[in-house]
C-alpha cells in the first residue's frame, strides 16, 4: 500500500475510532482519569502498527509517565507509591500530585498518546499483551532466564570479598525477576530501569532512583534503605556522568554511570553518603555499586564479576 493510500485509509478510520473512544468512555466505570486532561493525539497514527509495536509503545509511555510522576513527587513530597503510580501508571493518581508547568504538559501529552494507543489497540482487536517479554525483545538483552550473575561484595577496600549471587528467573515487559541465592527462595525484583521492587529482608535496596531513559547529564533522586528496617534510610541525588558500552564476562552492556551523594540516617542525626551506581540502560541490571558513609549500613562495594550462562 502506498503512503497516499495509507493516509486516505487513516482519514476514513478517524470517525470510527472516535466512536470507539466514546463507547469505551461510556462503557467503563466512573473514573477520575479524565481529570488529567490529555493533549489530543490521533489514534489513526497507529492503525498501521502491529499489535506488538503498540504494546511496546504503551510500555514506553507508561514508563515515561512514571518517571515524570517521581520527579514531581521528589519536589512536592507526595507519596506517589501510595497513590498507585508505578511502572504501570494509575492515571487518576497523577491528578493528586497537582503537577504544573512542564510536568503538567508532559503528562497531558503522554496521557493523550496512551489513550490513542489504547483506542488503536481496541480497533485492531489486539490480544491482551503477555506479561513476559516477547522473544524478539528478550533476545536483545544481555541476560537470559537461568543465567547466574556473580557479584563480589566488600564493606571496605582491604577486606576479603563475599559472594552475592543472582539467578535470572524471568524477563517481563516491565520488570526482571531474580532469585537471590544468599536467601534461599528469596525474590529480587527490579524494574527495567534498575529500581528494586522487591528484595528479601535485610537487603539493601534503592527505590524511585533510576529513570528508564538515562542520558548523560541527567539528574536523578530517590531513596535507599534496608528491607525490614525503617530506620535505615538514605535520601540520594545523583547525576549521569558517563554512558557507553562495557563488557563483562563476554556480555555487552550499555552502561550508565551515576554519581551519588546524599544523607543517611545515623542514630538521631544524619551522616554524609556518596558513591556511584552503574546499571545497564537496556535491562537495568546492576553492574557496580560503590557507597561510602560513616554509617556502616551504607558502606559497600558490589561489583558484577561473572555470568554463568543457563544450561542449554
Amino acid at each position: 500500500m502506498t503512503a497516499a493510500s495509507l493516509s486516505t485509509a487513516a482519514r476514513r478510520l478517524r470517525p470510527l475510532l472516535a466512536v470507539v473512544v466514546a463507547a469505551a468512555l461510556l462503557g467503563g466505570c466512573a473514573s477520575r482519569a479524565v481529570d488529567v486532561r490529555p493533549a489530543a493525539a490521533d489514534p489513526a497514527e497507529f492503525v498501521d502498527w502491529s499489535c506488538d509495536r503498540i504494546d511496546d509503545e504503551l510500555d514506553t509511555v507508561q514508563q515515561r509517565a512514571a518517571d515524570v510522576a517521581y520527579a514531581v513527587d521528589e519536589r512536592a513530597g507526595n507519596n506517589i507509591l501510595a497513590l498507585g503510580v508505578g511502572m504501570t501508571v494509575f492515571w487518576p493518581a497523577l491528578l493528586a500530585m497537582r503537577p504544573d508547568g512542564l510536568e503538567a504538559a508532559e503528562l497531558a501529552r503522554l496521557k493523550g498518546r496512551f489513550e490513542a494507543l489504547r483506542t488503536a489497540s481496541v480497533y485492531k482487536r489486539c490480544p491482551q499483551p503477555s506479561v513476559d517479554l516477547p522473544p524478539s525483545v528478550a533476545a536483545t538483552l544481555p541476560v537470559a532466564p537461568g543465567d547466574r550473575l556473580s557479584y563480589e561484595d566488600r564493606t571496605a577496600a582491604r577486606l576479603p570479598a563475599a559472594p552475592w549471587l543472582l539467578r535470572v528467573k524471568a524477563l517481563r515487559r516491565l520488570e526482571l525477576e531474580f532469585e537471590l541465592e544468599a536467601a534461599p527462595g528469596g525474590v529480587w525484583r527490579q524494574d527495567r530501569a534498575g529500581n528494586v521492587l522487591e528484595a528479601p529482608r535485610g537487603q539493601l535496596h534503592w527505590q524511585r532512583l533510576l529513570h528508564s531513559d538515562l542520558e548523560l547529564g541527567q539528574v536523578v533522586a530517590g531513596e535507599m534503605g534496608v528491607v525490614g528496617d525503617p530506620l535505615a534510610r538514605a535520601r540520594l541525588r545523583g547525576q549521569v556522568v558517563a554512558v557507553g558500552p562495557q563488557s563483562i564476562a563476554d556480555r555487552r552492556f550499555e552502561a550508565a554511570v551515576i554519581e551519588l551523594f546524599g544523607d543517611a540516617q545515623s542514630g538521631e542525626g544524619v551522616t554524609r553518603l556518596e558513591g556511584a551506581i552503574v546499571v545497564d540502560r537496556d535491562s537495568g541490571v546492576l553492574l557496580r555499586l560503590d557507597l561510602q558513609s560513616a554509617n556502616p549500613t551504607f558502606n559497600l562495594q558490589r561489583r558484577l564479576v561473572g555470568i554463568a550462562a543457563a544450561p542449554r
